[in-house]
């Protein structure tokens, strides 16, 4: 193994925490939303699109993409406060990658599911 694929798979590589944000199913639903809206949302748009997800969950993955510079958090002081939020340029790149990754799972999804079928209907003795 090469020098630089050491540091990648290092538990100290600093890659493993960007990875570790944009790993996250939320993330990567509040990213691809973002980029298929082609707008900024708010938190309750973002929610009512994203079906599963809870407040909490929500709220913790948009803290960590805006503190990772991919999504702006934007607060206009109106009564009650309107906060809407939108992908960087960092966040548009990202999601390319994301998008990659949903494309994927929808061409594949079956072929995963049969798979899954596959491996909990065999017997015990091949477990």
């Amino acid at each position: 193994m090469d020098t630089m694929a050491r540091i990648t798979y290092s538990k100290d590589c600093p890659s493993r925490t960007v990875l570790g944000v944009l790993a996250n199913k939320w993330s990567l639903y509040v990213l691809g939303l973002l980029r298929q809206q082609e707008r900024p949302l708010r938190f309750t748009e973002l929610r009512r699109h994203i079906e599963g997800v809870t407040q909490k969950s929500l709220t913790q993955a948009l803290r960590n993409l805006e503190r990772d510079g991919l999504i702006s958090r934007t607060v206009y002081p109106t009564i009650p406060p309107r906060v809407e939020y939108a992908l960087t340029d960092l966040g548009r790149e990202a999601g390319t990658l994301t998008s990659a990754i949903a494309d994927w799972s929808k061409a594949n999804a079956s072929r995963v599911h049969a798979a899954r079928s596959d491996y909990d209907n065999r017997p015990a003795d091949q477990a």
